[in-house]
């Protein structure tokens, strides 16, 4: 076994190719909102239904046969064979890597399927609209309830757990990731400085590509399965 530690990071690539929309995607929903109206705390105390109706139609597609892809489960095969540890952490809110087969599993993001209380700050999972009389199920509240998903200006989640995780990997992968937005896009100079083999598996490179030992460029279900099985046959 070459490596006993890894950590790999998905970004919207992968998620894009089981046709989720990313932020940069043209004509794509995102593009029929500013991201200031939807994905700050701001926008959703200006106008709180509006943000509620955005996240419930995304909630809805993704339960609406969206899929995981060659990618995801050659993640998730890689994290039930390998020999050593293996973290995904991902900072798409889809359940696509448990779909796949994923447990051992931090959505940094939050996650779209469930519900965030702003009175007991628990989340719930949450498959159908909320609504502006939704009961929370963990405390009883209503009407206070948002999307579990980490909005600009926010905290991602898990972060001390994250960095502690980076120091002490030995291989860090970076999939399908812009590495335009942190604190993510410093993930891969934590791990470097800590010593690990460094990996980018993207579309195209990306703008930590110089921070990278290796590089593997095409779709996510192309790169991703092919290096899978390389690190489940090394010895």
């Amino acid at each position: 076994m070459k490596h006993e530690r890894i950590v790999i990071l998905t970004g919207a690539g992968i998620s894009a190719e089981s046709g989720i929309s990313t932020f940069r995607d043209q004509g794509g929903l995102w593009e029929q909102y500013r991201l200031e109206d939807v994905a700050t705390p701001e926008g959703f105390r200006r106008n709180p239904d509006t943000v509620q109706a955005f996240y419930n139609e995304r909630r809805r597609q993704l339960q609406e046969g969206v899929e995981p892809n060659a990618g995801h489960k050659a993640l998730a095969r890689l994290e039930q064979h390998y020999p050593g540890q293996v973290l995904l952490v991902t900072q798409n809110v889809d359940d696509l890597h448990e779909r796949a087969g994923s447990c051992n599993l931090i959505h940094m993001h939050g996650d779209l399927l469930q519900a965030w209380c702003e009175v007991c700050h628990q989340p719930s999972d949450w498959h159908e609209p909320i609504e502006a009389d939704s009961v929370c199920p963990a405390c009883g509240t209503t009407g206070r309830l948002r999307p579990n998903v980490v909005w600009f200006g926010e905290m991602p989640q898990q972060m001390e757990r994250i960095q502690g995780e980076l120091a002490a990997c030995d291989l860090f992968l970076a999939v399908g990731t812009s590495g335009q937005v942190y604190p993510a896009a410093g993930f891969v100079e934590l791990a470097r400085s800590a010593g690990a083999h460094t990996v980018e598996l993207n579309l195209e490179a990306s703008e930590m590509n110089s921070a990278f030992d290796e590089h593997r460029h095409g779709r996510a279900g192309e790169v991703v399965p092919p290096y899978v099985e390389e690190l489940l046959g090394a010895p």
